[in-house]
Order: C-alpha cells, then sequence, then structure tokens
C-alpha cells in the first residue's frame, strides 16, 4: 500500500503538532510519509518530530540555528537547512498534501511554493487569502491541487456547503464567541488591559490570538477568507454571536434550509478532514453528548462595539489590496495594544485611518506586490501611533 505524502509546514506550532497526532492515530509512519518539516525556534521539538516520523527534510525559519539542527539529527541521514530559502524547499517537495500552519505573512510565499507543485493544500494560514487573496486561489488552481481550509469555522463551512447545490448558497454564516467582552459596553471597553482582553472564555490560546477574539478582528479576517474560499459575495457573508462554540459554522440555503456542522472544540478534527478528504476518517476526539447541552444561544454582533467587522466588509466591497492593508495595520496596532501605548478602542481607529490612506491601491498581480503593501501599510501604522 503506498504511503500518502504530507509535508507540514509549521509542525512545530499549535496546528503542526495537532497534525502529527493526528498521522500518529491513523498509523504514523507505516501510513504516511513526511516528506518535510519546518519550525522556528523550538529546535528540540523539531528535531524530536524528524526523527519520530522520519521525515525527508527538516528546516527552521531562523538561519543562525542551523548547527544546532543538524547537530541534533547528526547519524540519522535527515536532510537540514536553515532560513527562507530552506522553508520554500521544504515547502517545495514533492507531497500531496501540504499543511500550512506558519502564522503570519511568512506563510505566504512557502504556501505558494507548495501550491505550484501541485499537492492539496490544507490551509491554516489566514495571511495566504486575506492578504494575496485572488492570487493565491489563482496559484492554488494553476497547480493543479485542492483548497481545503483549515481554520475551524471555513473547514465548517467546507463540510456543509454542498458542491451540487452552490446555485442555491444564499449565505454563508460564520459562528464567533464573542471573546471576553461580548457583554460590555463600549465605554468599559476602552478601558481594558492587554490581560482582561487575553482571558478568553472558551478557549487557551495565544496572546495576539486572544486579543484578536476579544477584539473580533479574527473573524473579520475570516470573512475575508471566507468571501476567497467560497467565492461569494460580501454581502451573503453573515456574523453570528454563538457563546457556546458548539455549531462551528452554517450555510443556508435558498430553499430556507440552513446546514451546520457541530462537534467538540478540537483542531483534530477539521485537520483529519483536510488530509482524509474526500473521506471521512475516525478520530480520538470528544463526541458531543447533546443530552448534556443546556443550551445554544446566538446574538447579533454589534458592530459599534466591534467595529472590526464593519472594516472587513468595507475590504470585501472595495477589494483590491484592502485585506492586506487591513491585516498589516491590525498587526501593528496589535502589538501597541499589548505594549500598552494605545487603547483597545484605538485598534480599529487606527486600522481604519491606514485603510483610508491606502484605499487606491490595486489587485496585487505578484507577490512583491503583497509585501509592498505589507510594509507601507504597516509603516504608514507605526507613524499613526507615533513609533515610527
Amino acid at each position: 500500500m503506498t504511503r500518502r505524502r504530507i509535508s507540514i509546514l509549521g509542525s512545530t506550532g499549535s496546528i503542526g503538532c495537532s497534525t502529527l497526532d493526528v498521522i500518529d492515530h491513523l498509523g504514523g509512519r507505516e501510513a504516511f510519509e513526511v516528506p518535510a518539516i519546518t519550525g522556528m525556534g523550538n529546535i528540540t521539538l523539531l528535531a524530536e518530530q524528524a526523527k519520530r516520523f522520519g521525515v525527508g527534510f527538516a528546516a527552521t525559519a531562523d538561519p543562525t540555528r542551523h548547527e544546532e539542527l543538524k547537530d541534533a539529527l547528526v547519524g540519522t541521514g535527515i536532510e537540514t537547512g536553515a532560513g527562507p530559502e530552506a522553508i520554500i524547499e521544504a515547502a517545495s517537495r514533492a507531497a500531496d498534501i501540504v499543511m500550512a500552519g506558519i502564522v503570519g505573512i511568512a506563510g505566504l510565499a512557502p504556501t505558494l511554493a507548495a501550491a505550484k507543485t501541485g499537492a492539496d493544500i490544507a490551509l491554516a494560514n489566514k495571511e495566504c487569502l486575506v492578504s494575496a487573496g485572488s492570487l493565491f486561489v489563482e496559484a492554488v488552481k494553476t497547480g493543479g491541487g485542492k483548497l481545503l481550509p483549515v481554520d475551524s469555522e471555513h473547514n465548517a463551512i467546507f463540510q456543509v456547503l454542498e458542491q451540487s447545490q452552490r446555485h442555491a448558497v444564499e449565505r454563508i454564516i460564520l459562528t464567533a464567541s464573542g471573546g471576553p467582552f461580548r457583554n460590555m459596553s463600549r465605554d468599559e471597553m476602552a478601558n481594558v488591559t492587554p490581560k482582561t482582553a487575553a482571558a478568553h472564555p472558551n478557549w487557551s490560546m495565544g496572546l495576539k490570538i486572544s486579543i484578536d477574539s476579544a477584539s473580533m478582528f479574527n473573524k473579520a479576517l475570516e470573512m475575508i477568507e471566507a468571501q476567497h474560499l467560497f467565492d461569494v459575495s460580501p454581502d451573503a457573508i453573515e456574523v453570528i454571536v454563538h457563546p457556546q462554540s458548539v455549531i462551528h459554522s452554517m450555510v443556508g440555503y435558498t430553499d430556507g434550509s440552513v446546514l451546520a456542522q457541530l462537534g467538540a472544540p478540537d483542531m483534530r478534527t477539521a485537520i483529519g478532514y483536510a488530509i482524509g478528504h474526500p473521506r471521512r476518517i475516525s478520530l480520538p476526539v470528544e463526541r458531543l453528548d447533546f443530552a448534556r447541552l443546556a443550551k445554544l444561544e446566538f446574538q447579533a454582533p454589534d458592530t459599534d462595539r466591534f467595529p472590526a467587522l464593519a472594516l472587513a466588509r468595507r475590504a470585501m466591497e472595495q477589494g483590491q489590496m484592502q485585506g492586506c492593508v487591513l491585516n498589516s495595520a491590525k498587526e501593528i496596532a496589535l502589538e501597541a495594544f499589548i505594549a500598552e501605548k494605545i487603547g483597545f478602542l484605538d485598534m480599529a481607529d487606527i486600522v481604519e485611518a491606514v485603510m483610508v490612506d491606502m484605499a487606491g491601491l490595486g489587485a496585487p498581480t505578484t507577490i512583491e506586490d503583497v509585501f509592498a503593501a505589507d510594509a507601507e501599510a504597516r509603516r504608514r501604522a507605526m507613524e499613526k501611533i507615533g513609533l515610527d
């Protein structure tokens, strides 16, 4: 039996580790070949993963850590590399599927390189679609592979969007937990600290993603992703606050039907669906016990308190490079809030100001266009904060 080949970009992160956990459950190296894995600073874990799964090539994005990685893998026969070129090489190795789990704009170039090989792309990187949009989608089509969303919301939509009924899709409904401030007034939100913003009621996540959730900027990015993934108009994309996070997202059809994907909050479900597609596979995740579910709540999001959602809709309607600008300016504003240089609500004001400044940019035709817009948006955001 031929082993399926899967490379993992960002194997030491949360998505990467969960992917390897799924692979291990499905038979490990007996069932899968892992041509390449990449990481950043956790060389010990990267080397352990490489040895455990018998990978062909292991690379760290940090060019100063190559010797450390080589020493950790000496005698194994595993090839090593370091720096951006090595990450591109890892992404370009022949594979059936590439898990794109590198966080941020740093994941764009290697994921594009993977798309050009014709591999299926299991996408867990937001920036590929938010910042590069149609440029990235076209690269996947040209390469001949499939684009398989791994974010839980988009994976949920992917599962219940019937391809034979695309003509009848009326709306895409993204669910949001609402974060820690869903019942807080705007005046109260003006005085919150990074610590309180990072205290998510449902999930234990990293600092930045937790604050993105609190501000709903994460949902703003997911709106833009959904537009590119499912080729729907901006007015067909909705957000509904669902605090229990049991329904991961929904698709509404013209006959009034709404199909929803439900499940326990475990990223291995989305990862397993992408790896096994089009077959569902057995996974060691918690099963929903409907008798124990007290109730499922829903409420409309307040764009006055969460202006990120309105900014996302503007970015979708204007198109061009506005998604990239929104994301890049948001990154700078987020860092400034964490450093307590600006307030929580100031983040959206800064993003909006930069979007207005850069509204005239055309659509990207090359990856260099994306990087240039990203750099300029970051520069302008820093200027407005007073950090230039």
